[in-house]
């Protein structure tokens, strides 16, 4: 089964904006491969929730329990393969725990020429698995 880790803003799209394509993509990921959320992009998620959108901050865990997915550690270590040291961990947790696809419409994960993990927008995982938008 493929192993797909999204990226915390498309959980925090997900989130804000519940019919949104970000949404649709991590619903998707979640029902028909084998989704992957780290410790840290979790932390991401409660953090950035607070601070920008105080409204949904309450509803994080329930988003959270209504999604069927793997929680893994990420490895804080310095290893510099990503341009953005916050984004370092996420990366790392998706090698170690040998992910195919990164969801991000992250610039830094983006530019990477990773072969696997593979980085694809929302958009790119629709043309994928051949959902429309």
């Amino acid at each position: 089964m493929m192993k797909i880790l999204v990226d915390t803003n498309v959980l925090i799209s997900s989130l804000v904006y519940p019919g949104s394509k970000p949404a649709r993509a991590l619903l998707h990921a979640s029902r028909h491969a084998q989704l992957i959320l780290t410790d840290y992009n979790i932390a991401e998620l409660r953090r950035i929730t607070q601070q920008k959108f105080p409204s949904r901050h309450a509803d994080v865990d329930v988003f959270l329990a209504e999604l069927s997915f793997e929680l893994v550690p990420a490895p804080l270590s310095p290893q510099k393969l990503i341009a953005d040291p916050k984004d370092a961990p996420i990366l790392n947790a998706a090698i170690v725990a040998e992910v195919d696809i990164i969801i991000s419409g992250d610039k830094h994960f983006l530019e990477l020429e990773s072969k696997r993990p593979k980085v694809l927008t929302v958009s790119a995982y629709f043309e994928l698995v051949g959902l429309s938008e």
